[in-house]
């Protein structure tokens, strides 16, 4: 951590009040403040830094902590914490935020936010139209309409009336100034004796700072109870856990021509004047898609499985080979998305039997139809294919795997 003479000046921009200090009863505090509990692998108060660390207007930040978490704001920042100024707060939010405007006077922004720590899910987008809703003498607060049917409460505990809602908003942070009259305003209700105030707009309405409503963001939640806790890492965890990581594989094989009566491609027999010379029944594309499927789990190739020079795989259908990748990609929580396969030869023709093909590897692969694409090509009589000498293929498969996010 730096204090806040070594940060005066280090970079331009926004200045950043956060406010940190707080005791976070209502969340429960088994786990420490709120701040400093665990949400999708990281404490709170580390997405909410991120966000204005990366953001490219804000300058010096300043977090307001407590006297007792020197140690534990260090663990939750990590790194981050060498690019902000750590100061402590006071008995109040209201007092934390004074105090963390005071830590930058030497530097003097312009312009100030002022954000709860327990708000780790504000954006971009909502950071920007807060600083361009600044001006010179008038603050910023986005906010949402509310939406609830509001009830007032009676002295006996029944609804006394129904609120209007018309006009109606529910504040939200960052919420923004131009530095000194806000500062200003913190400083004068601090020598009232005015500790009542909940948040700094309402400090800018009494001190008469006009204060512009922006959009807010329903995503922006404050996280008060532990439920609220429990449901922003449940939110974190089943974005990273179960955001889809989509995977290609390539497969090629060549087999060279012997005396025969047909070939198999993709698992249809086509009569020919030849047949494919290989261990099994050479299925040149079925071999090439095997590789593809293996490819996308980092599961070897075809030889690592079906070794040639073993003698059970002589005279195999090559679907053996394509089902067994299949179930090695589903085994690993993959699902084919779709598989290519290019046969090039000059003969036979492929096309005749192409609709005959597509079903045999729609069952193979236990995919749809249109999920299947065969075509086939000439090699325009160039090289062993162009002489007649064999048949290539080139094969390619899509799996999406539920994994992490890769880092």
């Amino acid at each position: 951590m730096t204090d806040a003479s070594e940060n005066s000046g280090a970079r331009g921009g926004v200045a950043v009040v956060i406010v940190a200090a707080g005791r976070g009863a209502r969340a429960g505090q088994a786990n420490g403040p709120k701040q400093y509990q665990n949400i999708g692998g990281r404490a709170v108060i580390a997405h909410t830094l991120e966000m204005f660390l990366a953001h490219p207007r804000t300058g010096q930040i300043v977090v307001a902590i407590h006297a007792d978490d020197h140690e534990l704001f260090r663990q939750a920042a990590g790194t981050q914490a060498q690019r902000v100024t750590a100061v402590i707060g006071g008995p109040t939010r209201q007092e934390s935020v004074r105090l963390g405007l005071l830590a930058l006077k030497d530097h003097a922004p312009r312009q100030v936010l002022i954000h709860d720590a327990v708000r780790p899910f504000v954006d971009a987008e909502l950071i920007d139209r807060t600083i361009a809703a600044i001006g010179e003498n008038e603050g910023a607060l986005p906010a949402l309409p509310v939406a609830d049917t509001l009830k007032r409460e009676s002295a006996a505990g029944v609804v006394a009336e129904t609120v209007s809602r018309s006009g109606l908003h529910a504040a939200q942070t960052p919420q923004g100034f131009p530095y000194g009259p806000i500062l200003a305003a913190h400083d004068k209700a601090y020598q009232l004796g005015r500790l009542d105030f909940t948040d700094d707009a309402a400090i800018a309405e009494w001190a008469h700072i006009p204060v512009k409503l922006v959009p807010g963001s329903p995503d922006n939640v404050k996280l008060t109870w532990a439920r609220d806790i429990a449901m922003a890492h449940q939110r974190l965890s089943s974005e990273r856990t179960h955001f889809p990581d989509i995977r290609t594989g390539n497969g090629y094989d060549v087999h060279a021509f012997e005396p025969g009566d047909h070939v198999t491609l993709c698992g249809v027999a086509i009569p020919h004047d030849k047949k494919l010379s290989g261990h099994s029944d050479a299925d040149v594309g079925l071999h090439a898609l095997t590789d593809a499927l293996l490819a996308t789990c980092g599961a070897g190739d075809i030889g690592t499985h079906f070794p040639p020079s073993d003698p059970q795989w002589k005279g195999a259908a090559s679907r053996i080979f394509v089902e067994h990748a299949a179930k090695v990609v589903r085994e690993r929580g993959g699902r084919i998305a779709n598989a290519d396969i290019t046969l090039i030869c000059e003969a036979p023709r492929v096309g005749p039997h192409r609709e005959a093909m597509t079903a045999a590897l729609s069952q193979m692969l236990g995919i749809s139809a249109d999920r299947i694409s065969i075509k086939a090509t000439t090699n325009e009589k160039l090289g062993f294919v162009g002489r007649e000498e064999g048949i290539a293929a080139i094969a390619t498969a899509s799996v999406v795997f539920p994994g992490e996010v890769p880092e």
